[in-house]
């Protein structure tokens, strides 16, 4: 799509409603990825978006007080196949809910969703497509690479913990994939560096900059001060924050939006 949402929200208010389906298989990708596959329920009667940055928020938790919302959490419907649908989860060790929770379900069990959602998917009369972001990010970012086409070119950089987290994504277009491991680089520097390096295309790119608030930020400004993308042609949002657990961040996300719509200001 050539418009694309720079938050990532609920969903629409038609997709509110809960829904379930049933865990068919779970399995690890990497070290730190567990992929879960589910079916049935309301699967086969929803409608799963165009996007490739589709998600759907899973019910992890009863509401915390009386009368509050579940506790949710956003996940990417990684790949949709004929009445199934993929969840990549990241996991580290005990932290958060999700990566725990995947860790420990088994086929059988049954889930509660939200959605799905969506708001990007990579144009592919773009001139090029930039995709920045870390393992939160990777699944939405494997699954627009393996969504272009053919004569489309793209240049992807992800974070990830260490080599044996790395996946292999098939594309039939001509991507450039970087990997960048956590606390041996810095991936907006090396995002940035390739640029200076004259390693990325000429043309104004459709970019897509997702993952730890601080780092989409920063590259957020460059990229739309930098290379000149426009806001019709950029997705950017912050998953999470450093220091910050899933309910601060919630908590402090609309800080972080006003924050980008300054840095827009000061760019005119």
């Amino acid at each position: 799509m050539t418009e694309t949402t720079e938050r990532r929200g609920g969903p629409p208010a038609g997709k509110r409603t809960p829904k379930t389906a049933t865990i068919t298989a779970v399995r690890w990708v990497t070290d730190h990825m567990v992929r879960v596959t589910v079916a049935g329920g309301d699967v086969p009667t929803v409608d799963p978006t165009g996007f490739t940055d589709r998600y759907i928020k899973l019910v992890l938790g009863p509401p915390p007080v009386p009368d509050a919302r579940p506790v949710v959490r956003t996940y990417t419907i990684r790949a949709v196949r004929d009445g199934e649908w993929d969840i990549d989860l990241v996991v580290h060790g005990d932290d958060g809910l999700g990566g725990p929770w995947a860790a420990r379900v088994q086929p059988g069990e049954q889930i509660t969703f939200l959605g799905p959602g969506g708001g990007y998917a990579p144009d592919p009369d773009a001139p090029w497509h930039l995709l920045v972001g870390d393992d939160a990010a990777l699944p939405a970012i494997a699954a627009a690479l393996e969504a272009l086409p053919a004569g489309t070119t793209a240049h992807a950089f992800v974070e990830v913990p260490g080599p044996v987290d790395e996946q292999a994504i098939a594309t039939a277009a001509d991507v450039r994939l970087t990997w960048v491991h956590r606390g041996t680089g810095d991936l907006a520097a090396a995002v940035q560096s390739a640029h200076a390096a004259g390693e990325l295309p000429d043309g104004v790119p459709q970019a897509f900059l997702h993952g730890e608030a601080s780092c989409v930020r920063e590259l957020r400004r460059w990229a739309r001060a930098g290379l000149g993308v426009p806001r019709e042609l950029l997705s950017a949002s912050g998953y999470w924050r450093r220091g910050h657990d899933d309910e601060a961040w919630r908590a402090a996300k609309k800080d972080w939006n006003a924050a980008v719509e300054q840095d827009d200001a000061a760019l005119a």
